[in-house]
């Protein structure tokens, strides 16, 4: 495979310049604030490693976002890809520990069944997960378990449930305008995949405020 094939899957890209999709590309900036955001209320309130970690991973898929739509080749894709589904998993896991209180064991328990579902759940959608829905399918296993934590945070009346809710209404919206983009072309020929990047920076945000305020203290 040729990492430095070029990859033209967006509406805004029109050429194989570094600035053909500017907005795709400035757009991260709602990343880098949604991190820094983190950052800062983890150092006014929070002070814990864990929280840190993930507010400067939110940073870095904000700055390997901004390659793939600036370079726009496979390897800045894998730049763009890894620290997207780093960040989910190092989430799902701080989400176990401490909004559920769940030991390392079972935490370990959980991620290996929730592999294992993910993969399932992408073997048997339809597509090959780039023309189907414009490869929003790929976020399926996200959807799922942000339904999922919502679902168990709101019947658990945990203080985080709001912003879990509120993030996945946030994160359903965003990808519908991911999925979209091509489609809209003719008619909007910026695309619509900015408001993906928007959206999901705030929703990020949105995530790093319930673990920097309700997640603090492991429950066991």
């Amino acid at each position: 495979m040729d990492l430095w094939q070029p990859v033209d899957i967006y509406c805004e890209r029109l050429g194989p310049g570094f600035w053909a999709e500017p907005l795709n590309a400035l757009s991260n900036l709602s990343f880098v604030l949604a991190g820094l955001l983190g950052l800062w209320l983890n150092a006014r309130h929070a002070r814990d490693g864990f929280v840190a970690l993930l507010s400067a991973g939110v940073i870095v898929v904000g700055i390997g976002s901004f390659l793939f739509h600036t370079f726009a080749n496979r390897l800045t894709g894998l730049a763009d890809v890894i620290p997207i589904w780093s960040f989910v998993v190092l989430y799902i896991v701080f989400a176990l520990r401490r909004f559920f209180g769940q030991s390392w064991l079972r935490v370990a328990r959980t991620m290996a069944i929730a592999i294992v579902v993910a993969f399932g759940v992408m073997a048997i959608v339809p597509g090959d997960g780039s023309g189907t829905l414009n490869g929003s399918l790929q976020y399926l296993p996200a959807i799922l378990g942000l339904v999922v934590f919502s679902a168990a945070l709101s019947l658990a009346r945990h203080a985080a449930a709001r912003y879990i809710l509120a993030a996945t209404a946030i994160f359903l919206v965003s990808l519908a305008f991911r999925t979209v983009d091509i489609a809209v072309c003719e008619d909007w020929p910026l695309g619509t995949h900015v408001f993906w990047h928007l959206l999901n920076g705030t929703m990020l945000g949105v995530l790093l405020v319930a673990a920097a305020r309700h997640g603090v203290k492991a429950r066991a």
